[in-house]
């Protein structure tokens, strides 16, 4: 037969039970198999006596099941001195070419192999001469000669044959006593230098555990003292324990059948055999083996298929959120749109969802209903104050305690590859000159195109994170740099109304701390009075933290009392608005902290901050001076230019506003926030500073039943602004009736809750104006 690079061919296969064949070697082999006599015959009566003969993968096992108990490298073989046995054939087998088998077929009890020469790869000849080189270095040293298989004389006489550099390696491979699995691997290698190489690695292996053994005999041989002694049979013991694969330690064997036995990634198998082959060269118990050790550990627990059965259940998932959260139902309503939808593809191809707001809003209690509502695992990771990028793409192996990033280590700790991730505070990670910018880092993890091949750089492997639900929460996004912020869809989650807090308090807070506490539920109840006095006088804030914080301190009072009466088990009690002020003592907060008069040079802003709504009081005083501008407060720039507006505004009116022109040139004018420590940023104050002004200079006091909130122009235009819910919230909270804001806000007033626009009184302007009409009556 013919036998051509890049044709295929059919042969009939011969499978041995430990035997690998080399090009150029020869050998006698009994057959007794059925599958593989078939072949013997078949090859000796229709193809010319020619086959393949490959060693099958566990060397143990009796029968050949299918294609997948051999391996699909062998070499073609030529039979010769066929003799027949009883059940049985032996022959002499001549190996010439290795092959690779294309694709294998069944018939008549034997198998056929459709398959193509597999031809050495041309590697570096400068390399192979170095090789060839020290594999004769270590005969000549007497480092082979346990290993060589037949007379040395005649090994001898190969190697000044001047063989060449492919033959040689084959010579050596066939004629070295390796494992067949290590014969198997030096058959499959693509160049003869990967082949020469190996077989270098194997020699010294070998040679070194053989040193190892002999001088450990040498010293259970000699008379030592007793802890020498000791040592020894323990070292020894261990070393069997290991052989055995007893040692406590995963062996590479158990390694290498979890792969063949699991659905891992190609990458991931590749990478995981490569890491086996350095930790195989390492001396044991080197610290570069157990980091190894520890990168395979790693590995192996990392969820690479398992995952959790989502709950598809669309109505399961709105009852879970009204169990768990009171109001926000645009919120539940944006939620319940991205769960049907992924229900309705099958994917979670889609942007990643950002929860907003102030603190203590439910921004984290959310993404846990999303999480029981899917029947998903919940992880948590909280992003405020990270600086380091390595803390999300993990660090170098290189490096002394190296370890992988927190989006890795979680989700090793989730133990399924689809939890759902809260990426907590996105808003607080800080960039670092040194240590890169973790917000960048994030960009892949958080971007459906690219997270199906997220890389950590401990792990070194592509990771798919596609099957993950990310959520983000934040208290503002001004700090969310703009790339990121492109790839989040952004769900506001709203400060709660007063009737808002009621409800929660009634329906959660207060089962809740009844709970933690010890108490049975309805034992301790609150008067609806009593939680508003609470909320008013003792909590004000966005959310209800505060407020849990409270009705928990109360409770655990009323424990007290009773237990100091020498009662054991609590009766019913009912918290009055007299308890609040018992338990809780002076009110923190007035009923309302708004100017109580007319006042000149003060106003009334509104603020939104990452706490919520807030009243922002505006300081104006001018004195003797040079024209000069004076700003205080911890004032942000971009406050500091809405000052700087405001002034021009000013001067460049004056004559409009009753005010001399010329006084400018000869005061010093000084604007003041209070609560100096506090750091305020904005353009929205920008209206109010303006009014502020005109009313220190023209002396007009301005009304405290109002507060303005807008952004200035150099024209005196009033432009929107942002946060109205909240800074309304404040107003409503500080006692105000009536609020300025700028006209081309009048569609928000919709998305306010009747609770709010009961008590408010709303008036809208187009300039600064439109304002002054209103505060200087």
């Amino acid at each position: 037969m013919n036998f051509i690079e890049n044709i295929p061919f059919e042969l009939p296969i011969v499978v041995t039970k430990g035997y690998v064949g080399f090009p150029k070697s020869s050998v006698n082999l009994t057959v007794e198999r059925p599958i593989s006599v078939n072949a013997v015959l078949v090859s000796n009566q229709k193809y010319e006596s020619y086959c393949v003969l490959v060693c099958q993968k566990e060397i143990g096992e009796e029968n050949i099941q299918s294609a997948d108990d051999f391996f699909t490298v062998g070499v073609v073989a030529k039979l010769g001195n066929i003799e027949t046995l009883n059940n049985a054939i032996r022959a002499k087998f001549v190996c010439y070419y290795r092959i690779q088998i294309l694709s294998t077929r069944f018939e008549n009890n034997t198998y056929y192999a459709k398959a193509m020469l597999y031809p050495d790869a041309i590697g570096d000849e400068h390399e192979e001469a170095a090789l060839v080189t020290k594999i004769i270095e270590n005969y000549h040293d007497g480092e082979l000669s346990p290993l060589i298989k037949g007379s040395n004389a005649d090994f001898n006489e190969q190697l000044t044959k001047g063989l060449s550099g492919e033959d040689f390696s084959y010579f050596i491979a066939s004629r070295l006593g390796f494992d067949p699995l290590d014969k198997q691997d030096l058959l499959e290698c693509a160049n003869t230098n990967d082949r020469l190489l190996k077989i270098v690695r194997n020699i010294i292996h070998i040679s070194k555990v053989k040193a190892v053994e002999e001088e450990i005999n040498r010293k259970v041989n000699n008379s030592l003292e007793e802890n020498q002694r000791t040592y020894i049979l323990r070292e020894k013991l261990k070393f069997i324990k290991k052989e055995l694969g007893e040692d406590g330690e995963k062996s590479d064997e158990t390694y290498l059948k979890k792969l063949e036995d699991n659905p891992y990634p190609e990458e991931m198998k590749n990478k995981v055999k490569d890491e086996l082959k350095r930790k195989e060269i390492m001396p044991p118990g080197s610290l570069e083996a157990s980091l190894i050790q520890d990168y395979l550990e790693l590995v192996f627990n990392l969820p690479w298929f398992e995952q959790t059965q989502d709950v598809n259940d669309i109505n399961n998932a709105k009852r879970v959120l009204d169990e768990d959260h009171y109001g926000l139902e645009k919120v539940k309503e944006r939620i319940l749109e991205y769960l049907a939808v992924k229900q309705f593809k099958g994917d979670l191809k889609a942007p990643i969802l950002c929860f907003y707001g102030p603190p203590g809003c439910g921004k984290t209690s959310l993404s846990r209903s999303i999480a029981r509502a899917l029947g998903r695992e919940f992880i948590k990771c909280s992003l405020g104050g990270v600086s380091d990028e390595s803390e999300i793409r993990g660090h170098r192996r290189t490096y002394v305690g190296s370890r992988p990033g927190r989006i890795i280590n979680l989700l090793k700790r989730a133990k399924v590859n689809n939890p759902v991730f809260l990426l907590d505070e996105i808003d607080k990670m800080t960039r670092n000159s040194l240590k890169g910018d973790p917000a960048s880092a994030l960009l892949e993890v958080l971007d459906p195109e690219q997270n199906t091949k997220f890389t950590d750089n401990y792990l070194e492997i592509d990771f798919d994170l596609s099957k993950v639900l990310f959520i983000c929460t934040a208290n503002s996004i001004d700090q969310i740099p703009e790339p990121l912020l492109d790839r989040l869809e952004l769900i506001e989650v709203p400060s709660y109304t007063t009737f808002d807090k009621l409800h929660i308090a009634q329906d959660f807070l207060i089962k809740k701390e009844s709970e933690a506490n010890g108490v049975e539920q309805g034992v301790i109840t609150f008067k609806d009075d009593a939680i508003l006095y609470l909320i008013e006088h003792y909590t004000r804030e966005a959310g209800v933290r505060n407020l849990e914080r409270a009705i928990g301190k109360i409770i655990r009072k009323i424990i007290v009392d009773k237990l100091q009466g020498n009662k054991d088990r609590l009766e019913k009690v009912v918290v009055s608005t007299k308890d609040v002020k018992k338990y809780l003592g002076v009110e923190i907060f007035e009923t309302s902290n708004k100017e109580k008069d007319k006042q000149i040079g003060v106003v009334t802003g509104l603020a939104y901050t990452s706490f919520g709504g807030d009243i922002l009081p505006i300081e104006v005083n001018y004195f003797s001076g040079k024209g000069g501008l004076i700003l205080t407060g911890k004032l942000g720039d971009v406050m500091k230019e809405s000052c700087t507006i405001a002034l021009d505004y000013v001067k460049a009116n004056a004559t409009k506003y009753n005010i001399d022109p010329d006084i400018f040139s000869k005061i010093d004018i000084h604007i003041h926030v209070p609560e100096g420590a506090v750091p305020k940023d904005g353009p929205s104050a920008g209206v109010a500073i303006t009014c502020g002004i005109i009313s220190a200079l023209s002396k007009r006091p301005v009304s405290a039943d109002y507060a303005m909130t807008g952004e200035v122009t150099l024209r005196g235009n009033a432009i929107s602004i942002g946060g109205l819910r909240e800074k309304s919230l404040a107003a409503v909270r500080s006692g105000i009736k009536n609020i300025i804001i700028p006209e081309t806000n009048k569609a928000n007033l919709e998305e306010l809750p009747k609770e709010i626009t009961n008590k408010l009184h709303v008036h809208y302007m187009k300039t600064v104006d439109d304002a002054c009409e209103l505060i200087f009556r």
